[in-house]
């Protein structure tokens, strides 16, 4: 497997942290603007949006974490991926918006968050083994 290389496990600790700062970075986002991604959670008509926003964030920082450092991979993975089967069509439904250029956003938004679900799937799949370089905790 690609992984037992050195090259292959850099490459995969390269792509683990990247992956997992940036969702961190992502949940980050959710608290530093919490009023703004809430009102618009609330436009979307998600109950109790101010809840749903900050519990999303915490799921993004924690899951984006466990992923960088290999600590609990495949809970870290499946929240991602959770995260992302639950918003996405809820928050970027763009089959319902009549604006063509509002419509392109949410499709690309949707394109995006479903290109990261299928990653979060990848990385829980790999969870099973020991992940090179990382504090292997939870497997």
């Amino acid at each position: 497997m690609a992984l037992e290389t050195a090259a292959g496990g850099l490459a995969f600790l390269v792509g683990r942290v990247v992956f997992g700062v940036l969702l961190g970075f992502m949940g980050l986002g959710h608290f530093t603007g919490l009023d703004g991604m809430s009102g618009y959670a609330e436009a979307k008509g998600v109950p109790a949006p101010r809840l749903a926003v900050t519990l999303s964030g915490l799921m993004l920082i924690a899951g984006g974490l466990a992923i960088a450092l290999g600590v609990y991979p495949l809970v870290g993975a499946a929240a991602i991926a959770l995260f992302f089967l639950g918003v996405t069509p809820v928050m970027h439904d763009f089959w319902t918006v009549d604006d063509p250029e509002q419509r392109q956003s949410e499709m690309t938004n949707f394109l995006k968050n479903a290109t990261l679900f299928g990653a979060a799937l990848v990385l829980a799949a790999f969870s099973s083994t020991a992940w090179p370089y990382a504090l292997n905790i939870g497997l």
